[in-house]
């Protein structure tokens, strides 16, 4: 059994090269947008809704800029880096770069992820994409 850290490190090195971070969630994982009505239930859905945000809507990477793990719990603190490719909250694609800060916060069960809680500030990315 790997550490925390080691566990998300390899997840997060995972998304950002698109490979199956899916298999990092158990298979009861809840992915939520914090303050939306987005939420995701299971492994199937979860990886659906992150990689819509990452490689649908937007040809997007994250740049982590802090991870911290402990306690059965991880968090990061990001930037949310991308273009603009395909319709997203209503919004045709405009081709606009983004970059908007974020955090997630982790809950772990062993060598899984089994909830995520994303703290993203939407407003500031519509803002990004209409002005």
């Amino acid at each position: 059994m790997g550490t925390e850290r080691q566990v998300m490190q390899e997840y997060l090195d995972a998304l950002v090269k698109r490979a199956d971070f899916p298999s990092y969630f158990t298979k009861d994982v809840v992915a939520t947008f914090e303050g939306t009505d987005q939420r995701a239930d299971g492994r199937e859905a979860a990886g659906q809704l992150i990689r819509y945000v990452h490689e649908g809507a937007f040809d997007a990477r994250m740049e982590l800029k802090n991870l911290l793990a402990d306690g059965g719990k991880a968090a990061i603190e990001a930037d949310f880096v991308g273009t603009h490719t395909a319709e997203f909250a209503g919004i045709q694609p405009t081709g606009r770069a983004v970059r908007v800060p974020y955090s997630v916060v982790y809950d772990l069960r062993g060598d899984q992820i089994s909830a995520l809680r994303i703290y993203f500030p939407m407003s500031l990315l519509i803002e990004q994409l209409t002005n």
